[in-house]
C-alpha cells in the first residue's frame, strides 16, 4: 500500500472507532451529558483526562517548541506538569466533594451570588475559546499534510467529527472516544520516538537515548547537536533561556496555576463516583500523561538533529559544515520536504543563487559563524521550518515506515480532537447549565436543558471552527495565552472559594474581572488587534515595550496577583459571606471520610 493510502486507512478507522464509541454511549439524561453519570472508573477518567489534557499543543507543538528553544523549552514541561499536580493535590478533590458539574456553577454557589457565576461563564469562555484556536489549527495542519486537503477544509472536517460524538454523546461519550484517542496519540508519539532512539543511539527507549551516545561517534547526542547547531549560529542548545529568568519564571508560573484554573480538565474529574476515585484518577492521569512529557524533550532533540542532517550531509559525515557540497541541492531534496512545502509550513527561497539549501541562523552574533558563512557565499538562511511540524514530519525525516507515518497522523488528529471535544463540552456546560439554567430560566425541564446542551455545543463548535480559519498563530502560542487568561481569572477565585471562608462574593467578583481585564488589556496593547488573520503575531519571547521583559503569554502570573489583590482589597470593605457558606467551607475542605463522600449532582 502506498503512503497516502495507508494514511487514508489509519485516518478513517480512528475516526469510525470514535463515532462507533459515540453511538454506544451517547448521553440520554443531563447527568450522563455534563458528568457521565458520575461513574466512570478511576483509570478509564485518568486515561481520558490525559488525552483531554495533551491537546494539539502537547502533540504537534510541544516538541517543536523545545526544538527551537533547546534547554528554555522545559518551561512547558515544568508549567504544565507542575500545574497539572498543583490540579489534582490542591483543587480536584475538593471541587469534587462540592459536588457539581461545573465551574461556575462552583463559583455561583460558593459565592452565593449569580452575578459570580455569570462574570465565571464569561471568563470561562474567553479562556476555552482561545484555547480551541489551537486545536483547530492543529487540526488544519494535520489534515493539510496528510490527507492533502487545505488546511481550511480539514478543519470543516474536524467539525463535523467533534460534532458527531461531542454533540451526540456528552461527557458520556466524550469520556470513552477520549480513552481511544489516548492509545492512538500515545503510540503514535511513542512508537516512532522508539524508532528514531535506535536510529541515532542505539537505545530504544527515547528517554535513555536522549542521554546516550550519537551513533558512529564518541560523543553525547546531546554534545553532538550542541555542536551543529552552535558552529551553524544557532544558539547552544543545552544551556539557551527563553528570554530573562524573570520571563521564563513568570512564563512557567503562568502556564502552571492557568492549568489548574483550566475548567475542561476539572470538569473531568466531576466524572468519577467519589473524591477518592477523583484522587486515584489524578494520579493515574499523571502517569498516563508522563509517558508522552518525557519523550517530548528526545524528539525534539532528535528531530532537530535529523532535519539539520537532512540539509547539511556534514552532520553525519562530521566534515565542514560550510563547505559548499555540504548543503543539500535543492533538486535532490527528499520527498517529504517537497509534501510539507505544499502545506506553505516549510519554505526555501534561494538568495544566493547556488541551487542549494542553506540552514543556519542569519542573524547570529557568533561571528566565527558568521564568518565562515560570508566566506562560503552564503546571503542569508534560506529554509524556514514551522514549528508545528516537527512532530508530523519526524518520521518522514528519518524515513520510517508508511505504516508509522500513517499512525502520526491519526495520532496528530487525536490529540487535537481530544481536547477540542472537551472545551466544547467545558463551553456547552457553561451556556446550558450555568447560564440557561442557572441564571434565565431556573425552572427549565431536563429535557429542554439536555437540548439547551447540545444546541449551545453545536453553537460552540461553528464559533471554534471560525477561529481556526482566523487564527493568531502557531498552536502552542495561542494556548500559551489561554493558559494566562485561565490563570488570572479563574485559578485565583476557585483557590479562595477553597481556602478562604472569609472571601465573599464582591471581592470574588471584582478579582476575576480585574484579573481578567488586566491581562486582555496587556495582551491587545502589546500587539494590537490579536484575533485578525494575517496580522503579525508576537512571537513566544521577547517584543518591545513589555513590563519588566514580560511577554503577553507569561502576564497571566501578573494577572493572577491582581486578582488576588484586588479580592481582597475589596472584600477588607465589605460585607462578609453568611455563616452558613463559611461553613460549607469548611465542610468541603474536611478529608475526613474522603472514600465515602459522593458529592451530590
Amino acid at each position: 500500500m502506498d503512503l497516502q493510502t495507508t494514511i487514508y486507512v489509519f485516518v478513517g478507522l480512528s475516526f469510525a472507532l470514535y463515532i462507533g464509541i459515540a453511538v454506544w454511549a451517547r448521553a440520554g439524561s443531563t447527568s450522563e451529558f455534563y458528568a457521565a453519570g458520575g461513574s466512570v472508573h478511576p483509570i478509564t477518567n485518568g486515561m481520558a483526562t490525559a488525552a483531554d489534557w495533551m491537546s494539539a499543543a502537547s502533540f504537534i507543538s510541544m516538541a517543536g517548541l523545545i526544538a527551537n528553544m533547546g534547554y528554555g523549552g522545559g518551561l512547558f514541561l515544568m508549567g504544565w506538569t507542575g500545574g497539572y499536580v498543583l490540579l489534582a493535590m490542591l483543587l480536584a478533590p475538593y471541587l469534587r466533594k462540592f459536588g457539581k458539574f461545573t465551574v461556575p456553577q462552583f463559583i455561583g454557589d460558593r459565592f452565593y451570588s449569580k452575578s459570580a457565576s455569570t462574570i465565571a461563564v464569561l471568563c470561562l469562555l474567553v479562556a476555552s475559546l482561545t484555547y480551541i484556536i489551537g486545536q483547530m489549527t492543529g487540526v488544519g495542519i494535520a489534515f493539510s499534510r496528510f490527507l492533502g486537503v487545505s488546511s481550511d477544509t480539514g478543519i470543516y472536517v474536524g467539525m463535523a467529527i467533534v460534532f458527531a460524538y461531542a454533540v451526540f454523546g456528552g461527557m458520556k461519550g466524550i469520556t470513552y472516544t477520549q480513552v481511544a484517542q489516548y492509545i492512538v496519540l500515545i503510540l503514535a508519539y511513542t512508537v516512532p520516538a522508539v524508532f528514531i532512539s535506535l536510529q541515532l543511539t542505539g537505545n530504544a527507549i527515547p528517554q535513555l537515548g536522549l542521554g546516550g551516545s550519537y551513533v558512529g561517534t564518541d560523543m553525547t547526542l546531546l554534545a553532538k547537536l550542541d555542536s551543529v547547531v552552535t558552529d551553524l549560529g544557532f544558539g547552544k542548545y543545552t544551556t539557551q533561556l527563553p528570554g530573562s529568568t524573570l520571563n521564563m519564571f513568570m512564563y512557567t508560573m503562568s502556564l502552571m496555576i492557568g492549568t489548574a484554573g483550566l475548567p475542561h480538565v476539572i470538569m473531568r474529574f466531576f466524572t468519577v463516583p467519589s473524591v477518592k476515585d477523583a484522587r486515584s484518577s489524578a494520579g493515574w492521569a499523571l502517569i498516563f500523561i508522563a509517558i508522552l512529557y518525557t519523550t517530548a524533550p528526545a524528539v525534539a532533540a532528535m528531530a532537530k538533529l535529523n532535519l539539520h542532517a537532512t540539509v547539511n550531509t556534514a552532520v553525519k559525515t562530521g566534515g565542514d559544515l560550510y563547505a559548499p557540497e555540504a548543503s543539500l541541492v535543492n533538486e535532490q531534496r527528499p520527498d517529504w520536504m517537497k509534501r510539507w512545502e505544499k502545506t506553505g509550513l516549510l519554505k526555501w527561497e534561494d538568495k544566493n543563487g547556488d541551487g542549494r539549501i542553506q540552514y543556519y541562523n542569519d542573524k547570529t552574533k557568533n561571528e566565527a559563524a558568521k564568518g565562515k558563512a560570508e566566506a562560503a557565499g552564503w546571503k542569508g538562511n534560506e529554509l524556514t521550518v514551522n514549528a508545528d511540524i516537527i512532530v508530523m514530519a519526524n518520521p518522514e525525516i528519518a524515513l520510517l515506515p508508511n505504516w508509522v507515518i500513517a499512525l502520526v497522523a491519526a495520532g496528530g488528529l487525536a490529540a487535537a480532537l481530544s481536547t477540542a471535544a472537551g472545551l466544547l463540552m467545558a463551553i456547552s456546560s457553561a451556556v446550558s447549565h450555568d447560564l440557561v439554567k442557572g441564571v434565565f430560566n431556573p425552572g427549565i425541564s431536563e429535557k429542554n436543558e439536555l437540548l439547551a446542551g447540545k444546541v449551545s455545543m453545536a453553537v460552540a463548535i461553528v464559533v471554534a471552527g471560525y477561529l481556526g480559519l482566523n487564527p493568531p498563530g502557531f498552536a502552542a502560542g495561542t494556548v500559551a495565552l489561554a493558559f494566562g487568561i485561565a490563570a488570572s481569572s479563574l485559578f485565583p477565585a476557585i483557590m479562595m472559594g477553597i481556602f478562604s471562608k472569609k472571601m465573599n462574593k464582591e471581592g470574588a467578583m471584582a478579582g476575576m474581572l480585574a484579573g481578567l481585564f488586566f491581562t486582555l488589556f496587556y495582551v491587545f496593547a502589546h500587539k494590537g488587534v490579536f484575533f485578525i488573520k494575517g496580522t503579525e503575531y508576537l512571537g513566544l519571547i521577547g517584543g518591545a515595550n513589555s513590563f519588566f521583559g514580560i511577554t503577553p503569554e507569561a502576564i497571566g502570573a501578573v494577572g493572577a496577583l491582581v486578582n488576588f489583590g484586588v479580592a481582597f482589597l475589596v472584600d477588607k470593605f465589605t460585607k462578609e459571606p453568611p455563616e452558613h457558606i463559611q461553613h460549607m467551607v469548611e465542610a468541603v475542605r474536611i478529608p475526613r471520610g474522603s472514600s465515602q463522600v459522593k458529592g451530590a449532582h
